[in-house]
């Protein structure tokens, strides 16, 4: 059975670091999430393509990276019912991603482009076949090259308010 490369290494992969509180990217204020999600049944996360909407504890939204990423499609807002979530507030996801270079198999010397290939923005440049770098302002945080790194090399190395 041809499980290919990339599945290969995926398999191999530790399990991926406790990241910051990020949210779908719909909502105006992060203070209405707590007292305005504790009644729904999580539609938002029932209907994110990507199924990278997981209901937390406290029963709001947040975004799981290692299964996929953002496209961006408006469904989880469309499907709010509280309207915590709201296509009118739509905004670009509030994290940063950054490349570990101890980790990534590229700054060790191994072809891999695994984060480049998802990159719809082209936002992940590399200098020749190696050393990958996120450029800040080509990222739209979709989150798509966290999940498919082989190293779980690509994480989020902040929250900004933007």
């Amino acid at each position: 059975m041809d499980i290919g490369r990339r599945k290969l290494f995926t398999s191999f992969k530790k399990q991926q670091e406790q990241y910051p509180v990020i949210r779908p990217p719909y909502a105006k204020d992060e203070s209405v999430f707590a007292k305005e999600c504790a009644s729904c049944d999580g539609k938002c996360a029932t209907l994110c393509q990507e199924q990278i909407i997981v209901i937390a504890e406290d029963k709001t939204p947040v975004l799981d990276f290692t299964k996929g990423g953002c496209t961006y499609c408006d469904e989880c807002a469309k499907a709010c019912e509280p309207g915590v979530l709201q296509v009118e507030h739509k905004q670009r996801i509030k994290a940063e991603f950054a490349i570990d270079m101890l980790k990534c198999l590229s700054w060790n010397h191994t072809m891999c482009f695994s984060c480049k290939d998802p990159c719809l923005d082209k936002a992940i440049d590399f200098l020749g076949m190696f050393r990958p770098e996120i450029d800040a302002q080509k990222c739209t945080a979709c989150g798509f090259c966290v999940g498919v790194c082989p190293a779980g090399a690509i994480g989020i190395k902040g929250v900004h308010e933007k």
